[in-house]
C-alpha cells in the first residue's frame, strides 16, 4: 500500500506574498505532492506550509522549499512575533498512512543532511529525530533564537547535527532550520480576558507544563491584520497566550 507522510515547513516571512507564493511554487513542481495550505501571519512574520505525499516525493518538496527559502529570506532582517532562527524555520515530518515513525525518523535525517551539506544550512534534527534527549525539544534547539545563534552554533554542546558549525556570511542571511520526524500537533490559542500572568499560568495543565510554551502579547486595540491578529483578546487592552 501506498505510504504517505506529511510536511509542514514554517518559513519566516508572513508579509510579502510575491516571497511566499516563489517558496509555495516549488512544492507545486514536484509530481505526486499535494499541496494542503498555505497561513501567512503578518503578525508574527511565517507562514505555515502544509503538502503530504509519498515520503520521497515529499522530501523532495521540502529540500526545494528550503533552498528557495534560503534565497529570497534575509535573517539579518527578519522581526516577527514568533520564535525562530532560520530562513525555514522548522521542517516536521509526520507519517500519516502506512508507514511506522522509526521510517520518518530515517527521511527526515537523510534530509536534514542533504540540506547541510548541499545548502551548507546548520541543521539540528529535533522531536523523535534527534540524536541526543536534550534535542528533541524545539525550544531547547532554537534557544536565543536567531540572536544567539552565533555564538550557540560554535560551541560543542550546541554544534549542528549535519551543515557548518562556524558563522559566516552565509549561515548569517540563512540562519538554521530544525528538521524533525512527529506525530500531529494540535495547537490551541486562547483568549483570556486578563492583565495577570499569574492567573493565566494557573489554567496551564502542570502535567503538559514540559511540552507547552506561554507567550504573552499586548494588544493596544490595533485592527485585525492577518487570521494571526484574530486570536489577541479584542479589548482595550489584553494579553495572547499561545500553548
Amino acid at each position: 500500500m501506498k505510504q504517505l507522510i506529511e510536511c509542514v515547513p514554517n518559513i519566516s516571512e508572513g508579509r510579502d506574498m510575491n516571497i511566499i507564493n516563489q517558496v509555495v511554487a516549488e512544492v507545486e513542481k514536484v509530481e505526486g505532492v499535494k499541496l494542503l495550505d498555505v497561513d501567512p501571519g503578518a503578525t508574527t512574520n511565517r507562514t505555515v506550509i502544509t503538502f503530504v505525499g509519498e515520503p520521497e516525493q515529499v522530501c523532495e518538496a521540502a529540500f526545494m522549499l528550503v533552498k528557495k527559502a534560503q534565497e529570497l529570506i534575509d535573517m539579518r532582517n527578519h522581526h516577527g512575533d514568533h520564535p525562530r532562527f532560520g530562513a525555514t524555520d522548522v521542517c516536521p515530518l509526520i507519517p500519516v498512512a502506512n508507514i511506522a515513525m522509526d521510517e520518518v525518523v530515517g527521511y527526515a535525517r537523510k534530509l536534514g543532511e542533504r540540506i547541510g551539506t548541499e545548502l551548507n544550512i546548520p541543521i539540528y534534527c529535533y522531536e523523535s529525530a534527534a540524536f541526543e534527549p536534550k534535542r528533541r525539544n524545539l525550544a531547547s534547539c532554537r534557544k536565543g533564537e536567531y540572536e544567539g545563534l552565533s555564538a550557540r552554533i560554535v560551541t560543542e554542546e550546541w554544534k549542528p547535527c549535519f551543515g557548518p558549525n562556524c558563522w559566516n556570511e552565509q549561515v548569517a542571511r540563512s540562519g538554521a532550520t530544525a528538521v524533525g520526524a512527529r506525530d500531529f500537533l494540535l495547537a490551541v490559542n486562547y483568549n483570556l480576558n486578563t492583565t495577570s500572568t499569574r492567573r493565566a499560568n494557573k489554567r496551564k495543565r502542570p502535567s503538559d507544563e514540559r511540552r507547552w510554551q506561554t507567550k504573552w502579547k499586548t494588544y493596544e486595540g490595533r485592527k485585525r491584520k492577518s487570521y494571526y491578529d484574530s486570536r489577541y483578546f479584542k479589548g482595550n487592552k489584553g494579553y495572547w497566550l499561545v500553548y
